[in-house]
């Protein structure tokens, strides 16, 4: 059984509530505070890591900034690392996702949550709108994490850095932080 059908078995009886307060959060997005719905959503993922097994290590928490609106870029080597960053990060954030990902229950209302915009990667004219996009969110104290590979490494190697995606940063002239996540590549690829 891989791990992802394990996370999913696990947590069978805590799906239906926490979904539907999820989707109760994206259809009333206005009525609850940015921390209330990102609380919800931090609740989700980490029922998830507990399922899955893993033991959850996170170093250098104290470098990332208490004050809003900054940039966060990450090595994306997994389907794990999105899931691990918001288990363990506490300052909410939006962030840049491939456009495929938008009709995916779950997905879709975590994204209208945090305020998230799908990015469609073969349209350049669309993918420079949403670079302005997430320029204009950070002027405006919001924090974003983009990872500018734009795709996982399926077989852990590094993926060619798409350098329009720190756009983003140059246009704001905010504060840059950087992060970098590893080895989470093998907790969803490989049996459990």
């Amino acid at each position: 059984m891989n791990r992802l059908a394990l996370m999913v078995l696990k947590n069978l009886v805590h799906i239906p509530a926490a979904y539907g307060k999820l989707c109760n959060y994206a259809k009333h997005t206005d009525r609850y505070s940015e921390q209330e719905k990102w609380t919800h959503i931090q609740y989700i993922f980490k029922l998830a890591v507990q399922a899955g097994n893993v033991d959850l290590k996170v170093y250098g928490q104290e470098n990332i900034p208490k004050e809003n609106g900054f940039l966060m870029y990450g090595n994306h080597q997994g389907m794990f690392d999105i899931v691990a960053f918001v288990a363990s990060c506490d300052t909410p954030m939006g962030a840049v996702f491939k456009k495929e990902l938008t009709n995916i229950p779950l997905i879709k209302q975590i994204a209208i949550c945090t305020k998230s915009f799908a990015m469609d990667r073969s349209n350049v004219r669309q993918s420079m709108k949403v670079i302005q996009a997430v320029t204009n969110e950070v002027c405006q104290n919001r924090n974003y994490i983009i990872f500018p590979e734009g795709t996982r490494s399926k077989r852990g190697n590094q993926m060619q850095l798409r350098f329009s995606m720190l756009l983003a940063h140059t246009r704001s002239q905010q504060r840059q932080r950087s992060i970098y996540l590893c080895s989470y590549v093998v907790l969803l690829s490989c049996a459990a």
